[in-house]
């Protein structure tokens, strides 16, 4: 490099934007861990040589078990749209009556009584 050649001069970093990077780093490196380790292949992982982890595809009863609890999932939201459906039924039918009158009792605002006053001698 030339003497005559321009540098980018850094600031220091302070203390917070060293955490920052800090945390940053490890966020990545943690978000790549849990994609392997959501994935459905088998992998092995030692991290750091303190503990050893393994995750193996699920096997034919575990996938039926999962099939029967989407299935339950599917009846579940099945029932949740026919309340929704009569709900909606019946603020449409709200809405629609919202030009009649309707019969409210009357509430009767009782005033606050005065406060007494203060006789001086």
């Amino acid at each position: 490099m030339s003497e005559d050649a321009e540098l980018i001069e850094i600031d220091k970093m302070s203390i917070d934007q060293l955490a920052g990077a800090v945390v940053l780093i490890f966020g990545a490196i943690g978000s790549l861990l849990l994609v392997i380790w959501q994935s459905k292949c088998h992998c092995k992982m030692n991290l750091c040589y303190i503990f050893q982890c393994e995750r193996r595809p699920p096997s034919e009863e575990e996938m039926k078990g999962l099939k029967e609890q989407s299935e339950k999932l599917k009846n579940i939201n099945k029932k949740e749209d026919k309340i929704l459906e009569k709900e909606d039924e019946i603020l449409d039918e709200v809405e629609s009556q919202k030009g009649t009158p309707r019969l409210i009792p009357e509430i009767k605002i009782q005033e606050p009584e005065p406060e007494p006053e203060l006789t001086t001698k």
